[in-house]
């Protein structure tokens, strides 16, 4: 039985193939292709079509754009310096001030204006875009196409010799620039935390404020679009309509500063009022509490029968001193006769006492240390018993 292997591919690799005539193929077509190019390249309408786009005023202007453009960017680089400013605190702000202020101040318009717009497209590329992932999949297409239309891999071709990598010297610069760019944003926020420029501290305060209502309901993408948008153009706003601007805040200022003059004098008005009030009121209870001690002084000094001598020692005052003349005066008064048995010291009759006006003998035993007894009667006795050393023995 003889197979027909005609149909059957060839995988002997000894066996003669036919990738010359492949190769050829492909070759001529190349060779045709770029004589083709070089004749149309040569033609004189492609000739006047370039030198009308290389030497015309439109890529005149376009060089000069670039031009400026490129020496716009090379003074923002250069502009990366430490400041001669420094901080409230005495320390020295990092070369990304300097670099920062040029950049939004827009004294190289072209530079930001750059910057704005490729940060603005960044934005958009991350929300609708994925770069990655587009990406990923045109290397795995052109090199399945190249392997399968060339046998050579595309991407594959362009591999180099040895992979890149970042030298020592190159790392520590990035780094050292990295933590310059930390210590800005650390520094700023410091600054602006502890009130160093008191305008700066309003304008965040205002934009948290408003960024807490906005992130209820706008993305962050779109919080980013809008900080971005107010970062850049806000600084702008300002420069072209400076006096307009500052002329304004001159009248907030002088209107906050008659507010704040007219909120003090009405606070010294009410603090002296109510110092006076307070005043007066503490004089008057003064006056009033000064009054009953001298009332209650006053009851005190005037016991209910004169006591000229001050000798009564149950009273609650100052005995004054006895001096010599008293005793002769008492002794005096006490040898001299006493008609109607009158009392020298209160000129009135003296009474006579009876079994009465003693307290009677107690039948009992005394209580114990521990016992209670009635305070009335305790003070009754005592009563009692001042009167006794009252009462003048009667003159006979």
């Amino acid at each position: 039985v003889e197979l027909n292997t005609g149909n059957y591919p060839n995988l002997d690799p000894s066996a003669p193939s036919n990738t010359s005539n492949v190769n050829g193929t492909v070759q001529d077509a190349k060779n045709n292709a770029q004589s083709a190019m070089d004749s149309v390249a040569n033609h004189p309408v492609t000739q006047n079509v370039k030198d009308t786009i290389n030497n015309g005023p439109v890529a005149q202007n376009i060089k000069d754009e670039a031009g400026k453009t490129q020496s716009e960017f090379s003074n923002l680089a250069s502009a990366r310096k430490t400041p001669d400013q420094k901080a409230a605190t005495g320390q020295e702000l990092t070369h990304y001030h300097s670099m920062f202020y040029s950049l939004l101040s827009w004294e190289n318009p072209r530079a930001t204006a750059v910057s704005f717009v490729t940060t603005i497209l960044c934005i958009f590329a991350a929300r609708y875009v994925p770069v990655l992932r587009y990406a990923f999949k045109a290397v795995a297409a052109a090199e399945v196409a190249g392997k399968a239309v060339l046998n050579k891999g595309l991407v594959s071709q362009m591999r180099p010799k040895k992979y890149y990598v970042i030298p020592r010297e190159s790392l520590e610069a990035m780094l050292e620039d990295v933590e310059q760019l930390i210590n800005f944003f650390v520094i700023e926020f410091q600054r602006i935390l502890f009130a160093e420029n008191v305008y700066a501290t309003i304008a965040a305060f205002t934009v948290t404020l408003i960024s807490y209502f906005l992130v209820k309901f706008v993305p962050k993408w779109g919080l980013a679009l809008i900080g971005t948008s107010v970062l850049y153009l806000a600084p702008l706003i300002y420069l072209q309509n400076r006096e307009a601007i500052d002329a304004q805040l001159r009248n907030i200022g002088n209107i906050v500063n008659q507010q704040t003059a007219q909120v003090k004098d009405m606070a010294a008005q009410t603090s002296s009022r109510a110092a006076e009030t307070v005043k007066a009121t503490a004089h008057q209870y003064t006056e009033k509490a000064q009054e009953m001690m001298g009332h209650a002084k006053q009851r005190a000094a005037s016991p209910s029968a004169p006591n000229p001598g001050n000798m009564n020692p149950m009273k609650n005052e100052p005995e004054r001193e006895v001096h010599r003349d008293d005793i002769k005066n008492m002794a005096s008064s006490e040898s001299a006769p006493n008609p109607g048995n009158v009392n020298p010291f209160k000129n009135e009759p003296e009474r006579e006492f009876s079994n009465s006006d003693f307290p009677s003998a107690p039948k009992q035993e005394p209580l114990n240390a521990h016992s209670t007894f009635d305070q009335s009667t305790y003070g009754q006795t005592n009563y009692d018993q001042a009167e006794m050393g009252r009462a003048e023995p009667q003159f006979q």
